[in-house]
C-alpha cells in the first residue's frame, strides 16, 4: 500500500521549492536533477524535455526518488520513493507554463528551445518520509 501525503508534506510541495529527482540510467548509474514540481491529487508531477537524461531514464525504468527541503526550515524535508505512472507529451506545454507561473511568475515557460518536445511525468509515491516526523 502506498503512503499518502500529510498536510505538512502538501504544504511543502505548494511552496516555490525545487525538488531533486533521482532516476536510474541504463547501467544502473544514478542521475539527480533539480526540477520544478507540483502535486496533482496524490501524484507528483514534473515536466522535462524528450531527449534529456531524466526523460530517457524515467521512460525506461519507472523507479524514482524525489526529495524536497523546506527553504524556510532546512531541518524540514521530505523524501519519496515512487513509481512513474504517467509519461506523456499531451498537455505538457500547459504543465510547464503552469510550473513557470509558480516558480517565475511568468505566464509562459521562458526557457523553451526551438523544436523541444515537453513531457509530463506523473509519479505515484510508494514511500514518503518526512523529517522531522
Amino acid at each position: 500500500m502506498a503512503d499518502t501525503f500529510t498536510p505538512a508534506t502538501r504544504a511543502l510541495f505548494a511552496k516555490k521549492v525545487l525538488a531533486h529527482v533521482a532516476s536510474l540510467g541504463p547501467d544502473g548509474e544514478p542521475n539527480v536533477t533539480p526540477v520544478w514540481v507540483e502535486l496533482d491529487g496524490d501524484d507528483i508531477v514534473i515536466n522535462t524535455a524528450l531527449g534529456r537524461a531524466k526523460a530517457r531514464n524515467l521512460a525506461s525504468d519507472s523507479r524514482v526518488a524525489v526529495s524536497l527541503t523546506d527553504p524556510d526550515d532546512p531541518q524540514s524535508a521530505v523524501a519519496i520513493r515512487g513509481t512513474v505512472v504517467g509519461f506523456t507529451t499531451d498537455g505538457a506545454d500547459e504543465v510547464i507554463d503552469r510550473l513557470a507561473r509558480k516558480y517565475t511568475g511568468l505566464d509562459s515557460y521562458p526557457f523553451r528551445h526551438e523544436g523541444e518536445v515537453r513531457v509530463t511525468v506523473r509519479i505515484r509515491p510508494d514511500r514518503i518520509a518526512m523529517q522531522p516526523e
